[in-house]
């Protein structure tokens, strides 16, 4: 019979737990700061149209750091795999400070959306791998409680980004800006040195020793060794297609396809589409700041909302006011009504792409759960791609006032397409159940 931890172990252990969950956090913090920066200099550079920018480049170039974060994201896992979490944490944490350089220094437009591109690679493979590291030593029974507080990170970064752009833009530059974002450099030694290595990994690579001595130092538990191969992943990935579960999958993936649509094309071009409604500039950065502090709202009030209510009805609720908060915003309001919308429709659009991640894992079987969720996420990415692009084309054909209308219309559908899958796998449940009382009688 094993003993329990002794209170003075588990003190230690949650304190020691904390160091790695912040030491995540500020790498998402920074993560968001770079992701969110583009956005809040976007208004300067088409006003001044530094590189001679059109609205269509400016939304090339956002859709440039989407596609590499969809590169980071489906490399990230191969690349842990054979250098470890840790490291993998590290080098996105400098590929994306150094790419911030590079736009810094940029001369150009194909210099500038290399900068871009390269930050994008780093940070779509950070997210992912600083979920798994806090997954690993999230204090026992606390998992999903510091994976919600991790991804608040995120929107701390986009307020940051927002006041970077407010404090610096008009006396020093937008370049000061992409340098404040080279920063993080400074981190890179502080994560390497402090943070230990992932236990999944350690166990992955036959390290179980390390692991078990890392694990019992704080005091959490040694994860289970995986089995299978790349054989067993594309078996999980034919099964999402096996009967009829191949409507149900395409339905989860447009779903998150319109979702990041939303997600990254507002994120991308928030204080400009404001500055086109007639806002000062400071105001519309002002909008970022609420939108983030929305997000970080949300991030909090959806997961407790999915328990109680169920995560598919959330998500389809949580989009459909995201659709009504974004179409008002073509809507030239009172400044305080405006925020108030803003602050709102921060608190559902940030939150309900997350709820169909939730949808999809509640939904699976365990065996093909990370497989189904992943390839949900992977599908998404797609209209992260789309939307920064979206937004920039109706800028440059005179349609600017039509881009919130046009991010509405996302949401509306991933809505529509959320609760056609929930349905769909209301009914099967109740189809199975019918099934198991008419056998057992």
């Amino acid at each position: 019979m094993s003993s329990s931890p002794s209170p003075l172990r588990s003190a230690r252990g949650s304190r020691l737990a904390l160091l790695v969950v912040g030491l995540c956090w500020l790498a998402v913090l920074f993560d968001g700061l770079d992701m969110f920066i583009y956005g809040s200099v976007l208004p300067h550079l088409l006003e001044t149209r530094t590189f001679g920018l059109t609205a269509d480049q400016a939304g090339d170039l956002g859709s440039y750091a989407t596609f590499g974060m969809l590169v980071g994201a489906l490399v990230a896992g191969t690349i842990a795999d054979r250098i470890g979490r840790k490291k993998l944490m590290v080098s996105c944490v400098i590929l994306f400070s150094l790419a911030s350089g590079v736009c810094a220094l940029a001369d150009s437009v194909t210099v500038f959306g290399l900068g871009r591109t390269l930050a994008g690679v780093g940070l779509g493979g950070l997210l992912p791998t600083a979920i798994s590291m806090v997954s690993d030593y999230a204090p026992r029974g606390r998992g999903a409680i510091v994976i919600g507080l991790l991804m608040t990170a995120h929107h701390a970064g986009g307020i940051l980004s927002a006041y970077v752009a407010k404090w610096l833009i008009d006396p020093v530059g937008w370049r000061a800006a992409f340098w404040v974002c080279v920063l993080p450099l400074l981190f890179a030694p502080v994560l390497a040195k402090l943070l230990p290595e992932s236990l999944s990994f350690l166990v992955a690579k036959g390290r179980r020793e390390e692991a078990r001595a890392l694990a019992e130092r704080y005091d959490v538990e040694v994860p289970a060794a995986r089995t299978g191969g790349a054989g067993d992943r594309w078996t999980n990935l034919a099964n999402l297609f096996r009967g009829n579960e191949w409507i149900q999958t395409l339905l989860y993936w447009v779903a998150s396809f319109g979702g990041l649509l939303l997600v990254y094309g507002v994120a991308t071009w928030l204080p400009t589409l404001m500055r086109a409604e007639g806002y000062e500039l400071g105001s519309a950065l002002s909008f970022v700041v609420v939108f983030n502090l929305g997000g970080i709202v949300g991030m909090l009030v959806a997961g407790r909302a999915a328990d109680r209510f169920g995560a598919p009805r959330i998500s389809a609720l949580w989009f459909a006011l995201t659709a009504a908060g974004v179409f008002l915003l073509s809507i030239h309001m009172d400044m305080t009504v405006t925020m108030i919308v803003v602050f709102f429709t921060g608190v559902f659009l940030n939150s309900a792409q997350t709820m169909i991640y939730a949808t999809v894992s509640i939904r699976s079987d365990a065996d093909n759960r990370a497989t189904a969720v992943g390839w949900t996420s992977g599908m998404g990415r797609f209209g992260a791609v789309l939307g920064p692009w979206l937004g920039g084309q109706l800028l440059a054909s005179g349609n600017g006032d039509r881009g919130f209308t046009a991010f509405a219309i996302a949401g509306l559908s991933s809505m529509v397409f959320i609760g056609i899958a929930a349905l769909r796998s209301s009914q099967q449940t109740a189809t199975d159940s019918e099934r198991e009382l008419v056998a057992a009688h």
